[in-house]
């Protein structure tokens, strides 16, 4: 099987969607102004975008309670058929506004990204991409967060045709019930991309390091660095899958109840209510 079984599986185009793009890089990022546009180029689909007015990386999934929130149209670097905010709240913020404020009718997609950077293993816990997409999930629509697997690699093209073919795929072989997948594609041409996997989340450890460093007033301040343990990553895993080439795609859920716990902790007299 070559190559590119991938990306000729399918050529029966996607029905006309309504979709909601959010991210947490903001606005003016490279990688969801790409999006929309690989999207209003196929033609057919609603697309909005809400976006953070600004970086919200690693905000997680704040949302902003005790100041209002403001929007302001954006038209200068998006198609014309796109419907495009900007949002001074988190990317939670964004996709609660687009869905109950700004939205007519709820979206066939929610899209987050597509990111500059992995969200990879258990990263995902503090991504502002991930939570954005979760959002969606949380309403009862399907969504997808979507990340470039780089800080540095500026061509979010062959993420957006991954996009694409990722909705073709999904809309001939609807999911059965709404979802999270979490995508994340290596920063390669679509040509040398090796193929799409399911992966699970690896546990990322990081050498965690709080440089502290003082002001011009002299006053001390922290700047969290530190680098992930690559070495411990699982063989299987969505890290492992990217190293090698491959678009990671890994479905996540906001339950996070430690099911296989239950046992152990039974031992200590807790009966497990209403099971």
């Amino acid at each position: 099987m070559g190559p590119d079984w991938w990306m000729s599986e399918y050529r029966c185009g996607v029905a006309a969607m309504n979709i909601l793009i959010s991210n947490d890089d903001g606005i003016q990022a490279a990688g969801v102004r790409c999006l929309a546009a690989a999207l209003a180029q196929v033609g057919g689909h609603q697309i909005t975008v809400v976006c953070p007015d600004r970086e919200r990386s690693a905000t997680g999934h704040a949302l902003t309670l005790h100041k209002p929130l403001r929007v302001d149209p954006v038209r200068e670097g998006f198609p014309p058929e796109v419907q495009a905010w900007a949002c001074s709240g988190t990317p939670s913020d964004c996709v609660k506004l687009g869905l109950d404020g700004l939205l007519q009718q709820p979206p066939d997609w929610v899209i987050a990204g597509i990111n500059q950077g992995a969200n990879l293993g258990t990263d995902v816990l503090y991504s502002g991409t991930v939570s954005a997409a979760m959002e969606g999930l949380l309403e009862g629509i399907p969504s997808l967060a979507v990340s470039l697997a780089s800080f540095t690699h500026q061509d979010f093209q062959p993420a957006a045709q991954v996009v694409l073919m990722l909705l073709e795929k999904l809309s001939l072989k609807p999911l059965e019930k709404p979802m999270l997948l979490n995508v994340n594609v290596p920063p390669l041409g679509l040509a040398e991309i090796r193929g799409m996997v399911l992966a699970r989340l690896a546990w990322r450890k990081y050498t965690d390091l709080y440089e502290k460093r003082v002001d011009p007033r002299g006053k001390a301040y922290y700047w969290l660095a530190g680098e992930v343990v690559e070495e411990e990553v699982d063989p299987c895993s969505d890290v492992r899958a990217v190293a090698e080439g491959y678009v990671s795609i890994t479905p996540l859920q906001p339950d996070l109840t430690a099911y296989a716990a239950f046992e152990s902790l039974q031992r200590w007299g807790l009966s497990a209510f209403g099971f």
